[in-house]
């Protein structure tokens, strides 16, 4: 979510300790090519990692690097976790906030924890049309496709031989009946972006998995038939892709579909894993426990759905905390979904027979989009519109910032949120206030606009931005 792309960007998305030393215990556990141990006190079948593992499968989370200080968080994640996911740390503008000058501080931190204690690690991810740093965003044409492809080479090569699988290629296709292709700065540099990306980065590390990852394909529906349909043709050219990752966001209005294990077993059926990446299911009580044990089982049921990431660890850790999605709760207490999801691993057989294909169901809701608004005439400063996609409790905004016949040497964005809206994060751009009026800054890199030269910077946020209409000012 990816943002945590919807990113999204769940979608977007942007949609974010030290460990006692691991001991196996009585089963060994390989997944994924890493071997997983755990401490004595997590013996098998009470935490979500080890049992998982007893199955041949990982259960992981997304970690966000500034809460590996908060003693609560890092208790829950090194008792019941065996693979964790950067939430925010591996992604373009983290990594590689000036061109060819990156930076792996925050996305190491976690890393190096992970491997300290028997976690594996799924990396996250190497090229997506969002979460970009400025100077990308500014690029096009072949300028562009050589600098993903430099960027996923460099990061992929840096973390060679310690990433279990890559997100390679993050919600490259277009919500909607269409079934195509997401327009994106990337995409139009030609549509075979996404092969190149997975063939640099299988040069650049041969041992990891390669995944394609994506949101609201968890049934058959328009977009996921699009997805299958290029594993389909990347497997029959010999394009090297290993897994598809399901992000799995569920909430009322876009629930676990009837089809959701069947549509993982056909994409099983075309020679590549299943991984679920990013879940996260809104709700409390016995519905949302009913939920998460669905999941965890039709996975199980699977052979080669290899495993599940959950996306943050207690409900305030989470992009969609309003929902309060996930197994902690904020004070980190197990809630019902914790002992459904363990239940169901604990119970779950993973070589039942794969089930009948898909019948069609019809695509689930997807997150609405609202279209950029019309930027102003041209002038001497600046001017901002808004790409807005918004699920329930929660929403990310894409602002794109246009120099006028000036340029700029810096800008300010300013807007007013909705009652009840707030922002919990940002990037590409500095937040002053968090609610009502709250005012966005250029970074370092991208303040300086030549005329008619654009930039973009996101935040994501709780409640409703509807109705938002962003100024711009040179600063």
């Amino acid at each position: 979510m990816s943002v945590n792309s919807i990113r999204r960007g769940r979608q977007a998305a942007v949609r974010s300790g030290p460990r006692l030393a691991l001991v196996l215990t009585a089963v060994g556990a390989l997944v994924v090519g890493t071997m997983i141990a755990f401490t004595p006190s997590a013996s098998a079948g009470t935490t979500l990692g080890a049992s998982a593992a007893e199955r041949g499968r990982y259960f992981g989370t997304a970690v966000a690097a500034n809460k590996l200080s908060d003693s609560v968080y890092t208790t829950i994640l090194n008792r019941e976790f065996n693979s964790v996911t950067a939430e925010n740390e591996m992604k373009w503008d983290a990594t590689e906030p000036s061109q060819n000058q990156f930076n792996y501080a925050n996305a190491d931190r976690i890393v190096n924890s992970a491997r300290a204690n028997g976690q594996q690690v799924r990396g996250h991810a190497l090229a997506w049309h969002s979460q970009q740093p400025g100077w990308a965003q500014n690029m096009s044409g072949t300028a562009l496709r050589n600098a993903m492809l430099n960027h996923v080479t460099q990061v992929a090569t840096y973390y060679r031989g310690k990433i279990s699988a890559w997100d390679v290629v993050n919600e490259a296709f277009a919500d909607g009946g269409g079934g195509g292709r997401r327009d994106s700065n990337l995409q139009r540099t030609g549509n075979d972006w996404i092969e190149a990306a997975f063939r640099a980065a299988r040069a650049a590390d041969p041992g990891a998995k390669l995944c394609y990852n994506d949101y609201n394909t968890d049934g058959q529906n328009a977009k996921s038939n699009a997805v299958y349909a290029m594993v389909q043709d990347f497997r029959a050219r010999g394009v090297p892709i290993d897994c598809v990752g399901f992000q799995s966001h569920f909430n009322a209005q876009s629930p676990v579909p009837n089809d959701y294990q069947a549509n993982l077993q056909r994409f099983v059926n075309l020679g590549v894993e299943v991984q679920i990446t990013e879940l996260d299911i809104e709700g409390s009580g016995t519905t949302q426990a009913n939920n998460y044990a669905r999941v965890v089982s039709a996975c199980l049921a699977i052979s080669r759905c290899t495993g599940i990431t959950v996306w943050g660890i207690r409900d305030t850790d989470s992009w969609r905390a309003s929902g309060t999605p996930l197994l902690f709760d904020g004070s980190g207490n197990k809630k019902a979904a914790y002992t459904s999801t363990l239940n169901a691993l604990n119970s779950g057989n993973p070589t039942q027979p794969p089930t009948t294909p898909p019948t069609g169901q019809p695509p689930t809701t997807p997150p609405t989009t609202r279209p950029p608004t019309t930027p102003p005439p041209g002038g001497a400063g600046c001017s901002a519109t808004v790409s807005l996609n918004s699920w329930t409790g929660g929403f990310v905004a894409t602002i794109r910032v246009t120099a006028g016949s000036s340029g700029t040497t810096g800008w300010a964005v300013s807007l007013t949120l909705p009652s009840g809206a707030a922002v919990t994060n940002t990037w590409n751009a500095t937040a002053s206030g968090s609610s009502g009026s709250v005012q966005f800054r250029n970074v370092s890199y991208n303040g300086r606009l030549n005329a008619g030269q654009s930039t973009e910077f996101g935040f994501q946020g709780t409640g409703s931005a509807t109705g938002i209409t962003p100024t711009c000012t040179v600063s």
